[in-house]
């Protein structure tokens, strides 16, 4: 078992000592070599699990262990990946893909891993070109390409493809697949998109309600790559997609003074 959350809760403070529970009571556990996929309605707190996940944020309560140890902050062996590109406007393509790994030391066949990441990315000729000259799209497989270059045990990505071009999108997703096949490592995708959510993960982790907690977990048992015109999928996005509204509905016939 690679990961393993426990009971998390997580508030925040309100004016005149009061609080706001984003999260309550999440459990589950992430076995190595999985690609999970967190699948909820926008501001349901998938931003925050994963935040938490990569110990950037504290928990409330409860805890959450990464290969029997406990997460008490940051860790180079978790890699995070966000929505949008955020790299360092003075260093090249090239530059930013490597920061991270120069920073920690950690510099052996550094340039290698660098031009073969630079291959598959679909960044040849840019690696001397700086962010400012950049698509949005281009700017985001630099981003991908940082995050996978130091060989992390688990990947966390917060919707890192919402914001780009269907065929760019499309194009990353399978890049990203791919790579995850090959390296073996774990991954843990949130994504507010049910398609792709089925698309990529072979388990689905459905967060709702408020405060939000783990409606259901779905292992997808299909191979790769899918297609989201085959039956099977329907069937599967079908399911999906009848949870989340049971769950919706649930939520939203409570009375205001039922809602925690």
């Amino acid at each position: 078992m690679k990961i393993r959350v426990e009971n998390i809760t997580k508030t925040y403070p309100l004016p005149k000592g009061k609080q706001f529970t984003v999260l309550k009571n999440i459990n589950f556990t992430i076995n190595e070599g999985d690609f999970v996929t967190i699948l909820g309605e926008s501001g349901c707190g998938k931003s925050t699990l994963l935040n938490i996940l990569a110990g950037l944020l504290p928990v409330s309560s409860g805890e959450i262990w990464v290969d029997n140890k406990k997460i008490v902050g940051p860790h180079p062996s978790r890699s995070i990946l966000f929505q949008q590109p955020n790299l360092l406007p003075w260093l090249s393509v090239e530059e930013n893909i490597v920061f991270g790994c120069k920073l920690r030391g950690e510099v052996d066949n550094l340039r290698f891993r660098a031009n073969q990441l630079i291959d598959i990315m679909g960044l040849s000729g840019f690696e001397k070109v700086y962010p400012h000259e950049l698509s949005l799209g281009m700017a985001q497989r630099v981003c991908l390409a940082r995050s996978l270059i130091g060989h992390p045990d688990v990947l966390l990505l917060d919707e890192p493809f919402a914001s780009l071009d269907t065929f760019t999108r499309i194009h990353l997703q399978e890049e990203l697949i791919d790579f995850w096949q090959v390296e073996k490592l774990t991954v843990i995708f949130v994504t507010h998109d049910i398609d792709e959510a089925i698309l990529m993960g072979n388990k689905v982790i459905l967060l709702g309600g408020h405060p939000s907690g783990i409606v259901k977990i779905f292992d997808i048992r299909m191979n790769y790559p899918r297609d989201m015109t085959s039956k099977i999928f329907f069937l599967v996005r079908t399911s999906v997609l009848k949870k989340f509204e049971e769950a919706f509905t649930d939520n939203k016939n409570l009375n205001p003074g039922e809602k925690e």
